[in-house]
């Protein structure tokens, strides 16, 4: 540091010109014309030519991550029974009822333990017996409720269900 450098005290809100050196204090006048004795290691260098040549690196923004029982989105199942095994045809119709029946049962139950807001069940619009028998387990259910997805409640191929 020499006289005529611009300087500006650390952790305040003051700067100046350096007007003496004296050891290891500094003395410098600010712009109102009044002097200020401050030791060197208080003191900064104003420089704006020092920080020119030093790249900004701008980092992304971190995700926000959701839990499960805080996502907006319903934890959609499906009880489309190709989805659900590798030879659908080599089931009775009864076999494949029960199996849905369990899936639903099942899957009830991860929700709770998991402590999931919504499910979305997907039976699809057929002659209604899938339709029928999730209304039925649903029904037989406590804490939660459930009601079509679509406004025609007879065109709909959904439910929602939500868990209290």
């Amino acid at each position: 540091m020499k006289i005529g450098d611009k300087v500006s005290v650390l952790d305040e809100d003051l700067s100046g010109v350096i007007t003496s050196v004296n050891g290891n204090t500094v003395v410098f006048k600010d712009e109102y014309g009044f002097t200020y004795p401050y030791p060197k290691e208080k003191l900064v260098p104003k420089n704006a030519e020092i920080y020119e040549n030093i790249k900004i690196i701008k980092k992304p923004e971190p995700k926000k991550i959701l839990s499960k029982k805080h996502d907006k989105n319903p934890f959609i199942l499906d009880l489309h029974f190709e989805n659900m095994v590798n030879n659908p045809n080599d089931y009775e119709g009864f076999e494949r009822l029960f199996l849905q029946k369990e899936k639903l049962i099942e899957t009830i139950n991860f929700c709770r333990k998991n402590n999931l807001k919504r499910l979305e069940i997907v039976h699809g619009i057929g002659d209604g017996t899938l339709q029928r028998l999730v209304l039925d387990t649903l029904e037989s259910q406590t804490n939660l409720d459930f009601y079509n997805k679509e406004i025609l409640h007879h065109q709909s191929g959904a439910v929602m269900v939500d868990f209290h």
